[in-house]
């Protein structure tokens, strides 16, 4: 029997999608009003960056928990939850996308292209709920025949 941390993963997954909601109300639609944010726009980016830190987390987590062996990096992870079918193929996928985004984000913050972080936060956002989605999906499925832990 598999002890799933579902109260991590979903206080995880809680600050995701609060993290999602500031960024949707204050992304403008428009490219020349995203680069007029300022401290606005450093915030937006701090936002996804951690979004997307927190999808990692929740994959390393569930790989953990399923002791599906000690990855040797995180790519590796992604590919174990989608082997386990986990995360579909699409989504694990998105989430290697956004994996990249986010060291785009972290390592080159100072000169970021705000042009092709614009198009990749607004085409991105719907992936944070398909994560979500997925994830709990995939707890509902397994929890007839695996045991999941509120510790």
């Amino acid at each position: 029997m598999i002890n799933f941390r579902t109260d991590v993963i979903k206080t995880k997954l809680k600050i995701i999608t609060e993290n999602i909601e500031l960024v949707k109300e204050n992304l403008p639609g428009k490219l020349s009003e995203f680069k007029a944010l300022g401290l606005v726009k450093d915030g937006i980016y701090k936002r996804i960056e951690a979004s997307i830190q927190e999808v990692i987390s929740i994959c390393s987590i569930i790989n953990s928990d399923l002791k599906l062996g000690i990855p040797s990096n995180r790519e590796e992870i992604i590919v174990a939850l989608f082997r386990k079918k986990i995360l579909s193929k699409k989504m694990s996928e998105k989430i290697k996308e956004l994996k990249g985004f986010r060291n785009f984000l972290v390592h080159r913050y100072g000169t970021i292209d705000d042009e092709v972080a614009f198009k990749n936060i607004r085409n991105g956002l719907p992936d944070f709920k398909l994560f979500k989605e997925e994830i709990l999906s995939y707890f509902k499925s397994s929890s007839g025949d695996e045991k999941t832990s509120e510790s």
